[in-house]
This record gives C-alpha cells, structure tokens and sequence, in this order.
C-alpha cells in the first residue's frame, strides 16, 4: 500500500474531533489569559498600577524599582493559572515568532529554592543576535543583542498541551542598537504617524491630541487533512504544492464560497476560535473562501500594534490546534495552481482620542474638510511611494499569488469608487481658480448630506484593486497570507506620516503669507489631488490594458520579489526613513540583504524539492506505467495483431515516453543551473538569477510535463496525493 492511498484510508475512516469548550458565551472566556489592566488592578500596588497605565496610555518609561512590583504581581496572576516558566515573545525577521522559556525556579545562595520573577528579567533579556537574520549588522562573533518589554501590548498566558508559558512581547535590537525585528520599527512609525497627525488635526479640532492608526485583518488560509498532507513532501516542506493537475472540478461552480461549513473544519474552527478568545483576540467573522477548502477569519479592528501581535499569535495558534484534529493549516499565499491564493487583507485607519474616525465622513462642513484632508494625503502617500509600499509585500510566496485568481495585480493603484472621484474631479477642475472667503461652494464641501454613513454601498468594491477605500477605512489587500503585518504597515503609516508633515508646511506656509486656514487647506488638498490623479484606477486591474495604461502614466509594475525590493535601499526611501526615525541606513540595507537571501533561500528549497519528487516519485512511477504499457505492446504485437488494434497503447507509450524524457531533462538542467547560481556572491544579482534562471526557466516547464504524466500514468502508480484528494477529502 503507497503512502498516498494509506492517507486516503485515513481521511475516509477518520472521526471528528469536538473541542471541550466550556460555556456558550465568548465573553465568559474573552482575555482570561491575557494580563490586562483590569487584571494588573488586582494585582498590582496603587503606584505599581498608575506606572503601567501611564506606560501604556501616555509611552512613559517605567522605573525599575517600580518593575519589580509589576513583575511581582504578573508572576502571581501567571502561577495562579499554573504558570511555571514565562519567555521574552519578539517577532525576529524569520517571518515567525521567537521564544527562550526561563522558569521562576530558583536558588537561592544558601541553596534555597525559590519562585521569583524580578523586574530586570520582565524589562529586558539577551538572545543570541547574530543568530538571527541581521544582514551583516552582527558578525557570528559579535552575539549580543536584547529583547526590551512592550507595556503597550498585554502580557499573556499560552498553552501548549499540558504546558503553560507567561509571553511578554518585546521588541528585540542590537547591542549597537539596531532593529532587528518587526516590531521595533512599527512602533517608531505610529509615533511618527501620531505626531503628524495630532498636528493636521489641530488645523480643525485642538482638543485631539492623540491618533491612533487601527488594523483590521483578514486571515485566509487552507485545510487539508494531516496525512494527505504529510504523503506530499512538497507542501511539508514548501507549504505549496509544486505539482499537480488542476482536477474536473475546482472552484468554477463556485459553491464553496460563504457555503456550509465542513463539520471537521467547523470543529476545528471553534477550537482554535476559543484558544483565541482566551488570548484576547477578538475574532468576529468565519466562512468558506472562494477556493475548496479555503477559509477566512477576521477580528474587530484594535490598535496596530495589538492587532498585528494578535495576527502573528493566531498564526501560530491555528497551526497548533490544527494538530489536534489530525488537520494541517497552509497559509502559503498560492499553495495550489488553477485556484485562488490567500492574502492577509489589511484594514487601515486612524482613530483620534476624541473618538472620531479621520476616514468617515463626519455630520459638519469643518468635519468633511477633515476627513477629505486625511483621504487625500492617504492617496498622495500612495502616489508617491507606491514602490516602496510594493516592496513592503513582496515575497517569494507572494509573488505565485499576485495578479492570479482575484488577486490584486504588482501595480500599485488606488480605487475610492464613484462618488469620491467625482468629488476629487470636481476640487480639481477648479484649478488655477482663486479661493476667496465668498466660495462657500468648495470650503464647505457639505459630504455628509450627499454621502450615506454607510458610505461603503455608494460604490461597488473591486476586489483586483491592491489598495482600495471601501467606506470609512483604506482595504490593503496586496498582502499576502504570510506576511507579518508589521512590515507593511511600518511602511503605510510612515509613508502616511511623510506626507502629512508636508503637507502641514505647505498649509502653514500659505496662513503666513495671508490665507486663511480652511482657504490655505483647501489649495493644498487641490494640489495633491492634481499631483496623484494618476494613481486613481477604478477598472479592471487584471486587464492587459492596464497594464499598458500603467505604463503609460508611469506607475511601477514590479512584477519580481528581487526587482520590487530595490526601492528599499533607493536615496529616496533612505531620506524618508530618516526623517521620521523609522530605519538607519544601516537597517533598511540590512532588511534588503535579508529579504534577497530569504528569497534565495525559498526558491532553493523549492528547486531542490521539485528535484527529489521528480527523482523519486515522479520518473519512478511513471517507468512502471512506461514497462507495464511496453509489455502490453510486445505481447499484442507477438500475437500478431494488426497494430492499428494498438495504435491507442503505441500513442500512450510513446507520450509517457516523451514526458518522462523531458522531465528528466528539464530537472537536470535545472540542477546544474543551480550550481552556476549558488557561486553567485552578490545577493541582488544572485536572487535575480533565482528567479530569472532557475524559477522562470524550469519551475513550470518541469511542472507542465509532470502534470501531464499525472494525467497518463495508472492512478494506482501515483504516490502523490492529487488535487482532487487534497481539495475535497476531509
């Protein structure tokens, strides 16, 4: 019995496991293994408690003297729950979390054992840096590096079989003081973002004094039953599928989407649903995506920092429950060819403490005028960066899945809908026109009688567009499935950040020259709209005419991870990085280097897998059927029979033939180019050879003839699972 037909047997005969979750009310279980500041006041002294609170609402240092209560009460909530151990939780630049577990068991120097949690070891601990991606920041012999406390995203409690662990999500920098992960440099771009922002919205509001950017994420991902998964040494080790036939039936009835939810995958659902709301995670949506076994959750938008904390730990989460219910999570962008991918739709916006949506239309003119000012300056953002808001999702996964199967194309545009154009072209056509006090027609631009609040139904959505405005916040939904979000939204709300900083100087410089205020905001708001009209696109995003009409106005179309990262390490980003104190020099040369080898590195590995499966499993296989169809021929031909009564069999060898030659071919050749690769020693030019030589020369040359062999050889010979079984058998 092959592997593949075990795995079948398994999935055919498998039973559903039913999470024990206690309780029919989310709310019984929401946080309760979160510290949150409802937690840290029964826990905490008055001034222990007030430090945090001024931390986390105002960024405020916390004295260490004061630390030491913090970690004091944090450790006796955590053993209350039957915590022993707790680990510094950061975000390196592998794309997953990272963790050093440390007990509270101790001895003491008379040799007395002791629990104790000290606030030097809840501030700040050491992991080894240069074991880490670092980009050339840190030699092998220079290790040192620290992970620093974050008060501003809870502490919390996770749970590995029967095994709990205290989390504290830190940042984690050099010992030169360099970013080395994805956390450090979003923060920086959120305080950089509130500055600009508070000081816009004081033009209309002097009460805001805080802004916060929001996230909304969409998580898709795939289910497919663990030993299915486990007979493809391809999605264990890839997370795709690099062969495989696109079955008779995919996703064209589209009958999946927003249909019945499979009872294993409800179950499991449920489960790590649960895990999350325990976690503080506030999950509100589940359903069938498009492609068969594809799914989607999404939360209730929370604070950038929080929500992107709380994306990385649901990836995790779901990858762990998984396992309970025999099942495997892809969250590869593109983990089947012929169907749609899974991207990480994220939702942005900006909240201020006085509780007001800047992307909303609000109930008065000065409102409106806010609220067009920030659309504005969002879309200039855009406009004017929109290479390095590509790069900041460009990856080797990612890179199958755009433009493909609704999903957004390279070229970075911006859809707003109907009504908002119309409203743009109607401030633009004044152009060259004089403001004056007397046009009350343009400075009160009354939105909120002309626009419902649900601004969302006034336009259709356009799911090919990579960055759309769809009612009261921007949808980026170029992002793909594994991104951590932190990456590109460091790169939105610094961007963001740029552009309201200018445009404040441009206002304040027309108000010292005599304008008014609103007359001053108004010109500005009409140059911007002029300067980034070409960015606007409410078409067909995957239409060959857009592709040519991008051209023609000059938009970027990077279609390649190594080509899309250039416009990190151009003079241009490197000056917009520094004036907002995002990255050095330094970091963004270091981040190119990383994300050029963690490209290299993924195309390798895929190489040399599609390398073994056609080694091992495919040309084997398909020689059996090739020996089986031969002995057929020889005995018909023995037997004298004219051969056009086997002109059939004679075809069919000589077509298995053909494959099983060209394959072999192709996946030699392939090795040997990537021998001539890897003696590459600059990275740009090594991962451009990646892509150009090896992966653009033979991936789906190798992979045609493959897929052709699966279509001939006796499916009792094929070790592979089959899209048919991956797909539809749970």
């Amino acid at each position: 019995m092959s592997l593949r037909t075990d795995a079948v047997n398994h999935v055919s005969h498998g039973n559903i496991t039913s999470p024990d979750i206690k309780g029919a009310k989310i709310t019984g279980v929401f946080g309760e293994s979160v510290f949150t500041l409802k937690t840290a006041r029964e826990y905490l002294s008055d001034e222990a408690y007030k430090s945090l609170v001024a931390s986390i609402k105002g960024g405020k240092k916390i004295d260490r003297t004061v630390a030491s209560q913090i970690a004091s009460g944090m450790r006796a909530w955590a053993e209350s729950k039957g915590v022993t151990h707790y680990t510094h939780w950061f975000q390196p630049l592998t794309g997953t979390t990272a963790e050093k577990h440390d007990s509270f068991f101790t001895l003491k120097s008379d040799g007395t054992a002791i629990e104790e949690f000290e606030g030097a070891a809840l501030i700040q601990q050491e992991p080894d840096a240069s074991s880490f991606p670092n980009g050339g920041l840190r030699a092998t012999f220079e290790a040192r590096g620290y992970s620093a406390w974050d008060p501003s995203s809870p502490p919390f409690i996770i749970e590995i079989g029967n095994g709990k662990t205290l989390c504290i999500p830190t940042i984690f920098i050099a010992y030169t003081g360099e970013s080395l992960d994805y956390k450090a440099p979003l923060m920086k771009a959120v305080e950089s973002l509130n500055k600009a922002a508070v000081t816009v919205c004081n033009y209309f509001d002097k009460n805001v004094t805080k802004v916060t950017p929001t996230l909304g994420w969409e998580q898709e991902y795939f289910v497919i039953d663990e030993a299915l998964v486990n007979a493809r040494p391809d999605l264990v080790q890839c997370g795709r599928t690099v062969f495989g036939f696109t079955p008779a039936k995919g996703q064209q009835l589209e009958d999946h989407y927003f249909g019945s939810i499979p009872e294993r995958v409800y179950a499991f659902m449920r489960d790590f649903e649960n895990e999350s709301y325990k976690l503080g995670i506030p999950l509100r949506t589940r359903h069938n995506e498009v492609a068969p076994a594809q799914f989607e959750c999404a939360p209730i938008f929370e604070e950038v920092n929080i929500a992107v904390d709380h994306n990385i730990l649901l990836m995790d989460v779901m990858t762990r429950v998984a396992k309970r219910h025999r099942l495997v999570v892809l969250l590869h962008e593109k983990p089947f060819a012929g169907i749609n991918g899974s991207g990480k739709h994220n939702n942005w916006s900006l909240a201020t403490d006085t509780g007001v949506n800047l992307l909303a239309p609000g109930k008065t003119p000065k409102t409106n005028l806010m609220f067009l000012t920030f659309f504005v300056n969002t879309i200039k953002a855009v406009h004017d960066y929109a290479d390095i808001l590509r790069a900041s999702i460009a990856s080797a996964s990612n890179d199958f899945r755009l433009g493909a199967n609704e999903a957004p194309p390279a070229i970075i545009s911006v859809f707003i809908g109907d009504y908002l154009t119309k409203v743009l072209n109607d401030v633009e056509s004044r152009v060259g026109s004089k403001f004056d006090e007397q046009d009350e027609a343009i400075l009160k631009i009354d939105l909120h009688r002309s626009i419902p609040e649900l601004l969302i139904d006034n336009t259709d959505r356009n799911r090919t567009s990579p960055f759309a405005f769809t009612g009261n916040k921007f949808e980026f939904r170029a992002v793909g499935s594994t991104a951590n979000c932190a990456l590109p939204m460091t790169i939105l709300n610094t961007i963001v950040a740029d552009t309201l900083n200018k445009f404040a100087s441009e206002v304040d410089a027309l108000m010292e020259k005599g304008d008014k205020k609103e007359i001053a905001i108004m010109q500005v708001i009409q140059k911007y709209i002029v300067a980034s009209k070409k960015i606007l696109f409410e078409g067909d995003g995957y239409s060959e005419a857009w592709h040519k009409e991008a051209e023609k106005r000059g938009l970027p179309n990077l279609k390649t991870t190594p080509v899309a990262l250039d416009a990190m390490v151009t003079e241009k980003a490197k000056q917009l990085f520094k004036d907002n104190g995002i990255y050095t020099h330094a970091e963004l040369e270091a981040r190119h280097e990383i994300e050029l080898e963690k490209y290299i590195k993924k195309v390798q590995i895929e190489a040399r897998v599609m390398g073994d499966l056609a080694t091992n499993h495919i040309i084997p296989a398909a020689i059996k059927y090739q020996n089986e169809l031969l002995k057929n021929v020889n005995l018909l031909r023995d037997a004298a029979l004219p051969e056009k009564l086997y002109k059939g069999q004679l075809t069919l060898l000589k077509d298995v033939s053909t494959h099983i030659q060209q394959v072999y071919e192709n996946t030699h050749a392939m090795v040997e180019e990537r021998k001539v690769v890897n003696n590459i020693e600059n990275s740009r030019d090594k991962a451009i050879a990646y892509e150009a030589k090896v992966k653009a020369q033979y991936f789906d040359k190798i992979r045609y003839h493959v897929d052709k062999l699966e279509q001939l050889v006796d499916d009792e010979l094929w070790t592979l699972p089959k899209y048919r079984e991956l797909l539809f058998l749970r």
